[in-house]
């Protein structure tokens, strides 16, 4: 197994840890908050593409029992538990960026801007 194999094997684990990157550079150097928010929804949303990437199993089926599947090998079936928490997962996470957004809102409307440096000005 060469090095070229083993990248375009773990073709979406590399897209994660560029989506990773993306997220963590736009919530640490942005100064606007706005671009911080979208950072954090980057990076929540590679962390959700993680988790659901590395609990798929390659020919496997759901865990429905079925005739032509033996029920005593579990390897045959893909375990549910990490889908389902990563569905209340998204839930979460769109409940924090709703409730981000409605405060970033206020932060306008009291002082004027977004950016990070001038609200901590401001606040002084």
């Amino acid at each position: 197994m060469n090095l070229f194999d083993f990248i375009a094997g773990h073709y979406d684990y590399w897209f994660i840890i560029i989506l990773l990157a993306i997220g963590l550079y736009g919530m640490t150097v942005k100064k606007n908050l706005v671009k911080k928010l979208i950072g954090m929804t980057i990076f929540q949303a590679a962390v959700i593409l993680f988790y659901i990437s590395s609990a798929i199993k390659a020919d496997a089926t759901v865990p429905i029992i079925m005739e032509n599947l033996p029920v005593d090998n579990p390897a045959n079936y893909i375990n549910p538990l990490p889908h389902a928490l990563m569905l209340t997962a998204i839930v979460v996470g769109v409940a924090t960026v709703g409730v981000a957004f409605a405060l970033l809102i206020l932060i306008y409307k009291n002082y004027k801007t977004l950016d990070e440096n001038e609200l901590l000005e401001l606040m002084k």
